[in-house]
């Protein structure tokens, strides 16, 4: 059974079990409808004290798991962290975690899930921490990623939520696991008359106008009467990519007006041997402006420079010279012919590296 004492101290938080002391707090947090205490805590204000007796502290009667607070350096309960579903004959346990709203974007719950999961290894037999997340909870999985979970698969439609079924990312952490592997930062990067910036919510109709327009439909692969939807799920799988170490997207904004102007996106990251390729698309009004170009030489200076990257790779369909164009302004050094590689229809490969930008 894991100690029923245990309490972890952090550089800001306090890890401990829950205990009469909290009953004021969590009447509190009750009453203002707020959601972040472990599974089973009490709906209303008048079960909180029996709960707090006994219900809490049931996991671990039961040994398979145990319920604790996150409380900062003034003793407030700003989260929970819980171990449940531990199997002590497999050697397994899963971990879940929740932040008061106004306590989230802090690393809060990443702090709290290092510090638990390090406790876990030093203290107990157990070999392995699951952890499940929903494959739209993009917050839960960047805190996963940071702690160092490893994106194992997706379970499809396997949880049932208010607005309907929902696909469940499985992720897992072995004792003998090192650092998590690289990604890249959401980075903002400026060019002279662009702002490179994550892609956000507000994005959607431009990046949905560009997706649809004739000409994109025509030169890319992106699915045919392209929506806002898709563009949302575009913008989701970006940041999911990021998260496993895959890829990063920037949209490209005109300095001068703050009007979308691009999409940039990096893909099939080789950290191993540094390698990505980069891909566009343009807003049909800003075609011809060279924005696209300046786009991709800046995010390409900062991944040589700033990542070490050796070779971004550029694939342009024959039959689209403005893109080629495109790769050609930014230096990119064209290689030969891909055939038959997007639809049937041949792509033109083009390489850029460091010493191509000297």
């Amino acid at each position: 059974m894991f100690d029923p004492d245990v309490s972890i101290a952090t550089d800001r938080l306090t890890l401990r079990p829950f205990g009469p002391q909290d009953e004021a707090r969590v009447r509190t947090i009750m009453q203002s409808g707020v959601r972040f205490l472990p599974p089973g805590a009490p709906s209303e204000p008048s079960g909180v004290r029996q709960w707090l007796r006994n219900g809490v502290h049931e996991p671990h009667r039961a040994g398979q798991g145990v319920h604790l607070a996150m409380t900062d350096a003034d003793g407030l309960i700003v989260g929970a962290v819980s171990l449940f579903k531990t199997s002590w004959t497999a050697g397994t346990t899963e971990v879940g975690y929740a932040v008061h709203p106004l306590h989230r974007n802090r690393g809060l719950a990443t702090e709290a899930v290092r510090a638990l999961t390090a406790w876990v290894f030093a203290t107990t037999p157990l070999r392995r921490i699951d952890l499940t997340a929903s494959l739209d909870n993009l917050a839960s999985l960047s805190v996963a990623r940071k702690a160092g979970f490893t994106w194992e698969g997706v379970l499809r439609d396997a949880v049932l939520e208010e607005d309907g079924p929902h696909d469940l990312v499985v992720l897992g952490l072995l004792r003998e696991d090192g650092p998590p592997a690289p990604l890249l930062p959401r980075k903002r990067l400026r060019t002279p008359r662009l702002l490179l910036r994550p892609p956000t919510e507000q994005d959607v109709p431009d990046l949905a106008a560009t997706g649809s327009d004739p000409f994109t439909q025509a030169m890319t692969g992106i699915p045919r009467g392209y929506t806002e939807p898709h563009a949302r799920a575009f913008i989701e799988h970006t940041e999911r990519m990021r998260l496993r170490g895959q890829g990063a997207a920037w949209t490209a904004e005109e300095l001068a007006s703050g009007r979308f102007a691009a999409n940039v996106d990096l893909r099939d990251l080789d950290w191993n041997n540094r390698t990505a390729e980069v891909g566009y698309m343009t807003a049909p009004w800003a075609r011809g402006r060279g924005y696209a170009g300046e786009a991709v030489l800046a995010i390409a200076r900062w991944l040589f420079e700033r990542h070490g990257f050796r070779r971004l790779q550029l694939r342009a369909s024959v039959a689209n010279t403005a893109s080629q164009r495109v790769a050609e302004k930014a230096g990119f050094v064209r290689e030969g012919v891909a055939r038959a590689s997007l639809g049937g229809d041949d792509l033109i490969v083009y390489s850029l590296l460091p010493s191509d930008l000297h």
